[in-house]
C-alpha cells in the first residue's frame, strides 16, 4: 500500500500511544484508547463516529483482493464499542454492536447491526451475522437480541474528560473548507 494517512475529525479522542498505519479515517466523537492498534494494511479502514476503541483492541484490514481492482476498505460504523483485547479482520461492521473482551471477527464475517459478541467468543466462518444477534459460551451459541445493546453515550462522554487528563491526544484535521472570505485573492 502506497498511502498512509490519518484523518481524525474533529471531537474525537485518540490517545498519542495508539498504533495507526495506513490509510484510516475516524470520525468525530470515537474514542481510542492508547495501546489500541489500528493497521490498514491491504486497504483503507474508515471508522464512523461515537465507537469506543479500548486498550489492545487490533483492528485490521488484511483482506486479500485477487481481482485487481481497488483495495477493499474495511468500513466500521457508529456507537460500536470494542472492548480490552479484541480483534477485528471483518470485511464490515455494522452500527450499535458490543464486541466484548478478546472476542474475534475473521475475514469475510459482516457483522449486522446491534449485535453482541460475548467475551472470548471466535466467528472465524465467513458470514453475515444477522441484525441484533447474541453470540456467547465457549461454544459460540446465537440467540436473537429482543432489544438493542445499550448505548454507551455515558462512557463515551466520561472518557472524552478523563482521558486528555492522562495521556497526550493526537490532534484531529481540520475538515473545514475556506469560505470565500478566506480564499487567497489573486
Amino acid at each position: 500500500m502506497s498511502k498512509s494517512e490519518v484523518k481524525i475529525y474533529h471531537g474525537a479522542v485518540v490517545c498519542k500511544e495508539t498504533k495507526i498505519r495506513g490509510d484510516v479515517t475516524i470520525g468525530s466523537m470515537t474514542i481510542v484508547h492508547p495501546c489500541a492498534t489500528i493497521i490498514a494494511e491491504s486497504g483503507p479502514i474508515v471508522i464512523g463516529d461515537g465507537n469506543i476503541i479500548e486498550e489492545q483492541v487490533l483492528i485490521i484490514n488484511n483482506a486479500k483482493n485477487s481481482s485487481g481492482d481497488d483495495p477493499p476498505t474495511l468500513v466500521i460504523g457508529n456507537n460500536n464499542v470494542f472492548e480490552v483485547g479484541c480483534k477485528v479482520e471483518s470485511a464490515s461492521v455494522g452500527d450499535n454492536n458490543v464486541l466484548e473482551c478478546k472476542s474475534y471477527i475473521g475475514p469475510m464475517v459482516n457483522l449486522g447491526v446491534g449485535c453482541v459478541i460475548g467475551a472470548g467468543c471466535r466467528l472465524t466462518i465467513p458470514e453475515q451475522v444477522p441484525d441484533y444477534t447474541l453470540v456467547y459460551g465457549e461454544k459460540c451459541t446465537r440467540k436473537m437480541l429482543s432489544d438493542k445493546p445499550p448505548n454507551q453515550n455515558l462512557q463515551r462522554d466520561f472518557l472524552t474528560k478523563m482521558l486528555p487528563n492522562y495521556h497526550h491526544l493526537k490532534r484531529s484535521r481540520s475538515t473545514a473548507v475556506p469560505t470565500e472570505q478566506q480564499a487567497p485573492q489573486e
